[in-house]
């Protein structure tokens, strides 16, 4: 889907409403299955999509594909500005409460119409996600969201410290919305010994990462790069190669320096920060 075509929200025919607050509602009429224990909890295919600004993407169910057979009723939760007063469920199903399982917005303002009554379920109490057929990880996909993986014949060299990390004309850079560009390169072109780490992450566009740490002289520098040993289709091209955060090397292409950028990843712990794990 386009931002600027058909149904996309500067298209000529919008099919999704903005709220105050630059708060953006689509259809999402994806199927999207929960599952917990081995039940299907919500099974629809009459999402909607609510994007607020800087937080991933929740999807919103009608109550009717959703089993509120199984829901509790909670604590409020926090009032949101463009959705209103928020009511939050626990779930029970058999001898097991999961608690903060689901929220909804029941009142929510005329420009947020679209979501009065439907129920959001927290990602990470469902066992399996499913889109359509395929199994879905980490966190609903947005659909204006890009992964590009393209063979790149730059030269492209990665350094901390002075010592050579990496190098390599042949190496597959990622264009991914909202981050800089990944470099990904083959094992081979790898110069320094990779120490696997226990830590793992999940993209929902791009797959599950494993992670390695380097030793440059005497300085450990913990999960400094991750391979995709099973990517999903968009970043099918860097299988099994080696990336390295931008925020924390040298990164030369075509002899150019680029600029380290700033954000999470530049601190040597993030992986250690908790707010990197979806809350929905």
């Amino acid at each position: 889907m386009s931002l600027t075509m058909g149904s996309g929200p500067f298209g000529h025919a919008p099919a999704g409403v903005f709220t105050p607050g630059m708060v953006l509602i689509d259809p999402y009429p994806r199927r999207m299955r929960g599952v917990l224990d081995g039940e299907t909890i919500v099974d629809s295919t009459r999402g909607q999509l609510v994007h607020e600004p800087g937080r991933l993407p929740r999807c919103f169910f009608p109550p009717a594909d959703v089993r509120t057979d199984l829901l509790v009723s909670g604590p409020p939760g926090v009032p949101s500005e463009a959705l209103g007063e928020s009511q939050v469920w626990d779930l029970r199903l058999g001898d097991r409460l999961v608690e903060r399982a689901a929220i909804a917005y029941p009142s929510p303002p005329p420009e947020a119409a679209r979501v009065a009554g439907h129920i959001a379920l927290y990602w990470r109490v469902m066992d399996e996600w499913y889109e359509e057929d395929m199994p879905a990880v980490a966190h609903i996909r947005d659909p204006y969201h890009r992964v590009d993986a393209l063979p790149s014949s730059r030269h492209v060299r990665v350094s901390l410290d002075g010592v050579t990390l990496a190098e390599s004309e042949r190496a597959v850079v990622i264009y991914e919305t909202g981050l800089v560009p990944r470099w990904y390169f083959p094992r081979a072109d790898v110069r320094v010994e990779l120490e696997p780490s226990d830590y793992v992450s999940r993209c929902a566009y791009k797959g599950e990462a494993v992670y390695w740490s380097v030793v440059v002289g005497d300085t450990p520098h913990v999960n400094l790069a991750w391979t995709y040993v099973e990517p999903r289709h968009d970043a099918e091209p860097a299988r099994d190669r080696v990336a390295f955060f931008n925020e924390r090397v040298d990164l030369d292409v075509d002899g150019a320096r680029e600029e380290r950028p700033g954000g999470p990843w530049a601190d040597p712990d993030w992986w250690r920060d908790k707010t990197f794990e979806s809350d929905l």
